[in-house]
């Protein structure tokens, strides 16, 4: 009977993080930020998680289509030398996110409205509103 030899599952893991997981080779993090969407009697309300974003890093508008469209984009770029090393260290950041939402037909696309405050874009989607005109007359018998 030949002796079988135990797998250690755990060992494979360590190897590669070991490897990939340095400064040379970061880890990507390909999340896409949080979206709320309210309702209420007045309109819908878009929230979109954008912690260290400001308002000149988002675009925000209509297509032909009557979609809107939510852009995001970060660039950042820190230079530091060292001139007694005479070394330059450059890091680079970059950011970007697009979502499109196909708005409901109810919305008043000429009074959305957005703002960026505590690291949330906030879009106001107002409902158009419908007035109900009461239809009050007399009908003639004839």
């Amino acid at each position: 009977m030949t002796p079988m030899m135990r797998r250690n599952a755990a060992w494979l893991p360590s190897v590669f993080n070991d490897f990939f997981d340095t400064d040379f080779m970061p880890r990507a993090n390909a999340t896409a930020p949080a979206i709320n969407v309210k309702e209420s009697d007045k309109g819908y309300t878009v929230e979109l998680a954008a912690p260290g974003m400001t308002k000149d890093d988002f675009n925000v508008h209509i297509n032909d289509e009557g979609n809107l469209i939510i852009k995001m984009e970060q660039k950042n770029e820190k230079k530091e030398e060292d001139k007694s090393v005479r070394y330059l260290r450059r890091e680079f950041s970059y950011t970007k996110y697009e979502q499109t939402l196909i708005l409901p037909d109810d919305v008043k696309k000429d009074t959305i409205s957005a703002k960026v405050e505590n690291g949330v874009l906030t879009v106001e989607l107002p409902k158009v509103v419908e007035e109900k005109v009461k239809v009050s007359r007399q009908i003639e018998i004839g």
